[in-house]
């Protein structure tokens, strides 16, 4: 009888995937930054729902960007403020800003806060939206109490055992269900409002 290998267990894997494996691997390394940009990375990260990693690898891992940045900042490395932060990112994209570091004679840390400074216009958008989102949760809040409203008249008229009472009741259930996720979602973002 034969053995069915599934075929995927027969691909061949090269020494550039191991290297681009290898390269995703976590490391720690140490920036001193200003605290904008520490804040910055982190409300934004929380906003967008991802890791500090995933968004800290998308901005450094842009090699153009990066030499941009030390092309156009001569004296980037002076600023007032930095502070010691520790963050998890890839191995690959601690070899790009080395890399770029050396290349164009400028310090790790300045490349990383100028490239956290590429997100500020995205966490103002959230910024925004975060205050649209307080205001449709006091239209929520208000729509519950309508429907509260409604589910107490329907009560009162027809009787708790009325199949209508209990589709009413089924859909304030539903609206107090997105309610309460709607306000842990805008207290997850209540951060972002003193940036």
């Amino acid at each position: 009888m034969e053995s069915k290998t599934p075929p995927f267990m027969h691909l061949q894997y090269s020494e550039e995937t191991a290297a681009d494996l290898l390269g995703r691997q976590s490391v720690r390394t140490t920036f001193k930054l200003s605290e904008r940009s520490i804040d910055a990375l982190s409300l934004l990260a929380g906003q967008l729902g991802i890791k500090q990693k995933s968004l800290f690898d998308h901005l450094i891992e842009d090699i153009q960007a990066l030499q941009m940045i030390a092309r156009e900042f001569e004296n980037v490395g002076q600023r007032s403020q930095r502070v010691p932060k520790t963050y998890v990112i890839s191995r690959k994209t601690l070899k790009n800003l080395e890399r770029v570091s050396e290349e164009f004679n400028t310090p790790r840390d300045a490349l990383v806060e100028y490239s956290i400074e590429r997100i500020l216009p995205l966490l103002l958008r959230e910024k925004e939206k975060h205050t649209k989102r307080k205001v449709l949760l006091d239209d929520l809040r208000h729509y519950l109490r309508l429907g509260s409203e409604l589910l107490e008249h329907a009560e009162t008229e027809l009787g708790q055992s009325d199949p209508v009472f209990q589709e009413i009741l089924t859909m304030v259930r539903a609206v107090d269900g997105c309610s309460r996720a709607v306000e842990q979602s805008v207290a997850r973002g209540s951060r972002i409002e003193n940036f």
